[in-house]
């Protein structure tokens, strides 16, 4: 089991990574969307691309840093009853959520969605409205890559409850 924890570590640091990065992506849309606004009111010239690269980021964003999410625990769940359990019980229900939900999830949203990435990559689709962005095939291809990095930080998850596990006597009552 040891030699998954730098495995794990690795994990971590790349969703750290791409955590932060997600932060200045965040910054790069409000710089976006307040020139959009700009342009579109007080000088009338409003921009289809704009709009689109908003929606772009914006997904890309939310898809992107759900990894990172997760790395920080930042995710959905009954926190009301989750935070009242030891560290083992907490770690043994965040083990099996792994495995009975998250990584199978992971794998379906996966498979299915490199087909969607594929096909819009082979025919090179871009936006259907005038004045539009090319290459829509980059948007699609966050969608893999998105629950890829969600994918592997649930392992790194579960590497961590299986340690909590397998100490003696924490978290006991």
């Amino acid at each position: 089991m040891g030699f998954l924890l730098p495995v794990s570590a690795w994990i971590d640091s790349v969703n750290e990574k791409v955590g932060y990065a997600s932060a200045f992506l965040t910054l790069f849309l409000v710089f976006i969307t307040a020139t959009d606004v700009t342009l579109r009111y007080l000088f009338r010239a409003g921009s289809v691309a704009f709009q689109e690269l908003e929606w772009h980021l914006y997904a890309a964003n939310f898809i992107l840093a759900a990894g990172w999410t997760m790395l920080k625990d930042g995710h959905v769940r009954i926190d009301i009853l989750y935070n009242r359990l030891n560290p083992r019980k907490r770690a043994l229900i965040d083990l099996i959520g792994t495995f009975v939900f998250c990584i199978p999830f992971c794998i379906i949203v996966i498979w299915t969605s490199w087909t969607f990435f594929m096909n819009a990559w082979v025919i090179g689709e871009g936006s259907p409205d005038p004045g539009g962005l090319p290459a829509r095939y980059l948007l699609k291809a966050t969608i893999p890559l998105g629950f890829g990095l969600v994918f592997f930080q649930a392992l790194s998850q579960a590497v961590k409850a299986v340690m909590v596990l397998r100490r003696k006597g924490e978290g006991q009552p």
